[in-house]
């Protein structure tokens, strides 16, 4: 299994950015998808998810409202619109795939990618 993040960069307090990831060697349309972040120094954490037939999505209460994560099944693709960013949301974001229902827990995903980093500067 293979998840490619991309899209990363540096942004501006108040400017948005548009995280990609590209799934292969697993059967998309049978998985979950989400977005974790971890920032320096700290544990990596809950961002998004989408269910496998993206009907459900949910997100961590600081990004609720700014963020808005899809998916394409034709492309094998998840994406994450990031809006309104400050400098707390600057991280490392990890996408993850699982055929089990995921959730907020770390423990209830199989794959991850290599991570794309985000920098908000002020």
């Amino acid at each position: 299994v293979q998840l490619q993040a991309s899209g990363g960069g540096l942004v501006q307090a108040g400017g948005s950015l548009r995280l990609s990831c590209t799934a292969s060697g697993l059967t998309f349309s049978n998985c979950d998808m989400g977005w974790f972040r971890q920032a320096p120094g700290k544990a990596r954490e809950f961002v998004a998810a989408i269910s496998w037939n993206g009907v459900a999505a949910f997100y961590a209460d600081s990004v609720k409202g700014r963020f808005a994560i899809s998916r394409v099944d034709t492309k094998n693709m998840v994406s994450l619109q990031m809006n309104s960013l400050n400098t707390e949301d600057t991280a490392v974001y990890y996408c993850a795939a699982t055929e089990r229902r995921g959730g907020r827990n770390i423990g209830s995903w199989d794959a991850w990618g290599q991570g794309t980093l985000v920098t908000v500067s002020s």
